[in-house]
């Protein structure tokens, strides 16, 4: 069986953003300079040392809306906001009045008053397409959103159901060869067999030989074999419990009623939840801390808000909505939002916390998405298109950036693009940043390149605070380094080119230093 083609051919891993690395990144690379490190990162260390030395700057509030953050990393404890009103912590009482109990660093819109968590949930496609199919007599225009999403329900379905069953098979047939592997290289059964250990496994005795063979053909499109297969086979298996679960009700833990969008007072104030890797990689890249010997964030004057309401499966537009509210209203001057789904029966709600959000003077930076699909032509909500066609104009959509320095390879190939949707691209390919139990790990998709805009707004903000949400965009925009007229490689096509100026709106990646630079001359 060729598992090789299984696995790359699989639509699943795509959205998972495995990404190809002949080489391995430098760990900070987001955060270097072109001219001085010869990497295409945003320049922060550069500004750092360059332009911000003996200048003083105001604390930013971020509000990190993803899984959860695991609050007493050693990068991020010292970093995360926290409810003066509420401090105190179990009290039981709503000390501030501001409809959530005990909101310490956020709050948890996937919680139940309980303390249980959601931890899955099912594709927003799977619900649509649950809801239309048990009810009778439907409108034409339901009729037609039915026959839509049913033939894109059955075909992923089924796509996850086969991906399963093959990556099951690859991973029992590369059990033995890893086993053989880590005792031929006298490592510890937990030692994850990765790309590196290759070339002294060829050199080897032949079980050894047969064993660097096998992991060696995937290994340059999944450096990480053992762990990156692991992870891939437990997003399948999780496909068939929450994603295409037609029948079971998870949701149930919250205790609210999902048909009233406008609910609120749902959840609790446990803001980690049980699987806090997202969250936790990207509140890291915004904030993590400057003084680390291990690890740096972008903006060092920042605060994280948590906000956890997005589970293993599709976020529900309530809590998104939810979310964005409670943010704007507790003093957060950003908003990162890395998630997205192809479906919104609610998208309403969401509108409604998005204007929101533009009155109050909050920028929202979005995740472009990992499909390498044109949002113009393929939806990704939530999106900065209102329903009636207008634009929020506190909205930046991001795209990714590899980190190889190429002329046609610095795109990623997972990224989402749209040469009006998509408005500046950022580093999001191999990013090392803090993930939970204190450890650090790199992950790779259009969720890191958010967090790296939202960082370098929050950084710009935080010395010119007298400056607005749109001036902030408009200069982060206007700043950008341009390769408008740079062939790149066409994300998710092999032997394709296309213009960079064609895969968004600016033709640029987002450039801390030459945004102060120009906040600066706005001041």
């Amino acid at each position: 069986m060729n598992y090789k083609k299984i696995l790359l051919s699989s639509v699943f891993f795509a959205q998972i953003a495995f990404v190809s690395a002949q080489e391995e990144a430098p760990k900070n690379w987001f955060n270097l300079d072109l001219s001085k490190d010869k990497i295409r990162g945003v320049s922060t260390e550069r500004a750092y040392k360059e332009l911000l030395k003996g200048k003083k700057s105001s604390t930013i509030v971020v509000a990190v809306i993803d899984s959860g953050i695991e609050i007493d990393h050693p990068s991020l404890k010292k970093k995360l906001w926290i409810n003066e009103k509420e401090k105190n912590g179990k009290s039981g009482v709503d000390d501030d009045n501001n409809g959530y109990i005990d909101d310490v660093y956020g709050w948890d819109f996937i919680g139940g008053k309980d303390g249980k968590d959601v931890e899955g949930d099912s594709y927003e496609l799977t619900r649509v397409y649950a809801k239309l199919k048990n009810k009778t007599n439907r409108t034409p225009e339901e009729e037609k959103l039915y026959e839509k999403v049913k033939a894109d329900f059955e075909k992923k379905s089924t796509e996850n159901a086969t991906g399963l069953m093959n990556v099951m098979g690859l991973s029992m047939a590369a059990q033995p060869h890893l086993d053989y592997a880590k005792k031929f290289l006298k490592k510890p059964a937990s030692y994850d067999i990765s790309k590196k250990d290759i070339p002294a496994l060829l050199k080897g005795d032949i079980k050894a030989k047969e064993a660097g063979e096998f992991i060696g053909q995937f290994t340059n499109d999944i450096p990480n074999f053992e762990s990156d297969v692991r992870d891939y086979l437990k997003q399948l298996q999780n496909g068939s419990k929450y994603s295409f679960n037609l029948v079971d009700d998870v949701r149930k833990i919250v205790g609210d009623n999902y048909e009233n969008p406008n609910e609120k007072g749902y959840g609790n104030a446990e803001v980690e939840g049980p699987h806090a890797e997202h969250g936790t990689h990207v509140a890291g890249i915004i904030a993590g801390d400057r003084k680390s010997k291990i690890f740096k964030g972008v903006a060092e004057n920042v605060k994280i808000m948590t906000l956890r309401a997005v589970p293993d499966g599709d976020e529900r537009d309530k809590d998104i909505a939810n979310a964005i509210r409670y943010a704007v209203d507790n003093g957060a001057k950003v908003i990162n939002m890395s998630f997205g789904k192809s479906y919104s029966p609610y998208k309403s709600v969401v509108d409604d916390a998005v204007r929101h959000a533009e009155s109050k003077g909050v920028l929202l930076v979005h995740a472009a998405g990992n499909d390498s699909k044109n949002i113009e032509e393929n939806d990704n909500f939530p999106t900065k298109r209102y329903a009636d066609g207008t634009i929020a104009k506190n909205w930046i959509e991001v795209g990714a950036s590899d980190w190889k320095n190429s002329d046609k390879g610095f795109v990623a190939n997972f990224s989402n693009y749209g040469q009006n949707d998509v408005d500046i691209f950022a580093p999001g390919v191999d990013i090392y940043s803090s993930v939970p139990d204190a450890k650090y790990k790199p992950n790779s998709g259009t969720s890191m390149a958010s967090p790296v805009v939202a960082g370098v707004a929050a950084l710009v903000w935080s010395y010119y605070p007298n400056l607005t949400a749109l001036q902030i965009k408009e200069i982060l925009l206007k700043s950008a380094t341009i390769y408008k007229d740079k062939e790149v490689n066409m994300p998710g096509e092999k032997d394709k080119t296309v213009l960079f100026g064609k895969l968004s709106n600016t033709g640029g990646i987002v450039n801390v230093y030459d945004a102060l630079k120009m906040a600066e001359k706005l001041k």
